[in-house]
């Protein structure tokens, strides 16, 4: 679904991103690591076309995105961001709904087969009971929820989320994640951005990390959430602590371990 080659992109004579290469398929939860400034953000932005000047070639369902007007980008890839901010007083289930705009005429309201996409999308992601809620009275949890059916009333199968769990307590954390997954598994094409080793290694299918602007390692989780990857993306000493059979891996810095 998602075909990157080296990619380029400097803001003026700093450069970011430096020759990065990388695919996600479909059915796949990619995460994306690495430490703050390294330009996971402005993959992000060159992916969803929203930094056009960059050198390499990105690809969405087989197609250049220099060859796709924005509409038809919304058709193709839904953004998720870390934080949701609505000025207006909007229920949820007008919230979720505008995730149909893609697919209408800039006069057009939505009409009875949105409205019903739109009731699927909250019930799949489960707050179809907070449909007539405030967006504004919401949890941070449950406001990724919101944006999460948002963006599968978009119809697009390629969701990109940055930093999706980066504002929300532990439990909300593992909700959202654990929604995304399920979607992964029946066919949507997942990339997120995450400063969470355990996270990545707990939901994804496969890790790309980043250092310096350049692809560091990628892999199965199991390959990279290990002390001499994750010690060297950020520069410090770390053990890795397998739980459970393997199925979790804990990062702590060696010295507390050593004290």
């Amino acid at each position: 679904m998602i075909r990157v080659e080296s990619l380029s992109f400097s803001y003026g004579d700093h450069p970011v991103l430096k020759d990065i290469s990388f695919d996600a398929k479909k059915g796949e939860f990619l995460s994306i690591l690495g430490s703050n400034g390294v330009g996971k953000s402005t993959l992000f932005r060159c992916i969803l076309g929203l930094l056009p000047g960059y050198s390499g070639s990105i690809y969405l369902d087989g197609k250049d995105i220099r060859s796709l007007r924005p509409r038809q980008m919304a058709k193709l890839a839904a953004y998720i961001p870390q934080n949701t901010a609505s000025v207006y007083n909007f229920s949820v289930a007008d919230i979720v709904l505008m995730g149909a705009t893609a697919w209408l005429s800039p006069l057009q309201s939505p009409g009875k087969k949105e409205k019903e996409r739109a009731e699927w999308a909250m019930d799949k992601v489960g707050i179809a009971h907070l449909k007539d809620r405030c967006f504004h009275h919401l949890s941070g949890g449950e406001k990724q929820l919101a944006v999460l059916a948002r963006a599968l009333v978009q119809n697009a199968k390629v969701l990109m989320l940055d930093e999706p769990t980066a504002s929300l307590d532990f439990a909300n954390q593992l909700l959202v994640l654990t929604e995304v997954r399920r979607l992964s598994h029946e066919g949507y094409t997942v990339i997120q951005t995450t400063h969470n080793p355990e996270h990545a290694y707990t939901f994804s299918d496969r890790i790309l990390t980043l250092k310096d602007g350049e692809v560091f390692c990628s892999g199965r989780p199991d390959e990279v959430i290990v002390p001499e990857v994750i010690g060297s993306l950020y520069e410090m000493d770390v053990e890795v602590s397998s739980l459970y059979d393997d199925r979790v891996r804990v990062c702590t810095p060696s010295f507390l371990t050593h004290t």
